[in-house]
Formats: structure tokens, sequence, C-alpha cells
């Protein structure tokens, strides 16, 4: 008979359970880096309710398995920063970024839905990985010849995150900047006007990231080669590849070729990837010997569907 008692409680318990439904939702909006103990909302008059029943219903925030960056203030009804709050650290590149969390009420059991909406601040300044980008080119490079540059990285995203790019000075080189799928800019600069190792044999150019705050400098230094010299160029501009998810490391994605017209040590081709985004970095590694591209983590689909890979083929001339 006991064994009856108790399974009834319980489906009674289950069913009780399953059967409430959020009371009431709202919503605020706070910029990162407040200190702790900063307002966020009034809970106590946006849901009506009195600071009693909040104190006799043990109100309290549940989070789920998410870390807790706001609490509640019983005595006085209203939410709190608790502790820092980086949208950087907790939703990278995503916007809008948001936490989601319930305040929860006993006798009886109430659930109150909240979003606070985490804004960003301008608080990264965009970076270039390397200080300086160094080239040699040929002076007998036609005008037209593109040559890729390093991608500034700035954390903070919208109006706050990298806007453009400048180059200076450009006698001889324009800037081509374009917005790629994963909304990330592909940098490049373009030989306007032929080089002349006779008249300058060295060109110093500052190329400049632009953000809502302090713009960055990375400076770019080209040695002109004599007419004889060459660069190595791609068998192909863009190189095409599938692979399916969870493909296990050291899966190889693509090969890719570039050929050089000179002879000796000055042939030796060596390849590399350019991309400053970290998770294309962490995810794929290239064969500096033969250009294999390949796995280095496992792909998760649900998390990204394409990934562009930026990579540079050197001689040892430079």
């Amino acid at each position: 008979m006991a064994v009856r008692t108790m399974q009834r409680q319980v489906l009674l318990f289950t069913l009780f359970f399953c059967f409430c439904s959020v009371t009431g939702q709202v919503s605020y909006s706070i910029p990162e880096e407040m200190s702790k103990g900063s307002f966020v909302g009034d809970i106590s008059h946006d849901f009506g309710l009195d600071l009693k029943r909040l104190k006799s219903g043990k109100a309290r925030i549940y989070t789920g398995d998410s870390a807790e960056y706001i609490e509640l203030n019983r005595e006085r009804g209203v939410l709190l920063v608790k502790d820092r709050i980086d949208r950087e650290l907790i939703c990278a590149q995503t916007a809008p970024c948001a936490l989601h969390f319930q305040v929860i009420l006993e006798n009886p059991m109430e659930f109150y839905s909240i979003t606070v909406e985490v804004t960003d601040v301008n608080d990264n300044a965009p970076i270039f990985k390397r200080g300086e980008m160094k080239f040699k080119i040929s002076e007998s490079v036609n005008t037209g010849t593109v040559f890729m540059l390093e991608q500034a990285i700035d954390l903070d995203v919208g109006v706050n995150g990298l806007q453009s790019y400048l180059l200076k000075p450009t006698d001889n080189f324009v800037l081509k900047v374009q917005n790629q799928a994963d909304g990330s800019k592909l940098v490049e600069m373009v030989l306007q006007k032929p080089l002349d190792r006779e008249k300058q044999d060295h060109l110093s150019l500052v190329l400049t990231a632009v953000d809502g705050g302090e713009p960055q400098l990375s400076g770019i230094l080209i040695t002109v080669l004599d007419v004889n010299d060459n660069a190595p160029v791609f068998t192909q501009k863009t190189y095409k590849a599938t692979v399916t998810e969870n493909s296990p490391k050291g899966t190889v994605v693509a090969t890719v070729t570039a050929s050089d017209a000179d002879q000796g040590s000055n042939s030796k081709i060596t390849y590399s990837i350019t991309n400053t985004l970290d998770n294309v970095r962490k995810m794929f590694y290239v064969n500096e010997e033969n250009g294999q591209v390949s796995l280095i983590e496992t792909i998760d689909f649900e998390k990204s569907k394409r990934f562009q890979i930026n990579l540079r083929a050197n001689d040892d001339g430079g």
C-alpha cells in the first residue's frame, strides 16, 4: 500500500510540474562591462509583484547550466549586475547577445522569463598579429597584380567593429577590400603603377585598420626585385573543396600548387595560411612543403557550414 501511495504522489508532482507555465516575460538591455551592483531592471514593477511576495515565495534566479551574471535583490525587487559581463567572452561575434534566465517563486510555483540583451561597447581596438608584412616583388610584375594582406582582428561587433582599411602612400598600389560571407573583409593590395628597381628598390607603406575608436597601424615593407627574379604564382586563384562533418583529424581537404620561374634555391616554395580569424587556424593546417590542406580539428556543421582559407606561397627569395 505504501508503494502505491508513493507512486500517486510522484505522478501528481510530475503533472503539477509539467503544467506550470511562464507567468510573465520581460526584456532589458544593458551595455557590457557595467560595474558590479549596477541596476538592470525592476521586476517588482514590471511583473506587478509585491515585495512581500518575493520574500515569501523565496524568489530566486534560475539560469540552467550557464553562469550567473545577474542577481536578484528581493528587498528592492530589482535585478543587479552580479559579475563582470564581457560580451566578447559570452557571445564572441554573435549579435544580438543576450542572457536568458527565469525568476522562480514558490507557494504557489510561478515562473517569470527574463531576457537581458548585452550591447557592445568599443572596448577592443583592431589588431594585426604581425606588426610588419614583407613582400619581394619583381619589377616585371604586371599592373593589376593582386597581393593579399593580413586582416586585422576586432572582437567588437556592429559599429564598434572593424569598419575599413586605409593604405598610404598610393603611388604604386591601391587597396581593394571585399566583404566575405563569414563577415570578414578580404584585404588586397593591387599594383597600379609599374615598379622600377633602378629608381626605388624599397617601398614602405602603412596599412591602417579603422573601427569606432583608435585606429591601428601595420607596416608593409616591399623589396623591388630585379626583372630576372620571380615570385611564385598559384596555378588557380580559387580552390574549392568539400569535406563531410566529423571527418577525422588529418583528412586532406585540398592541395594547392604554386609555380616559380626562378631556378635553384629561389624556386623552392613554401605555403602558409594567412587567415587571422582564429577558427580557421584552429581547424586547418597547410603542409608548407607540398601544399596539402588538412584538418586538425573535427568540423561541426551546426557551428560552421563554410570556411574561407587564405593561403600564401613564398620562395626562398622571399
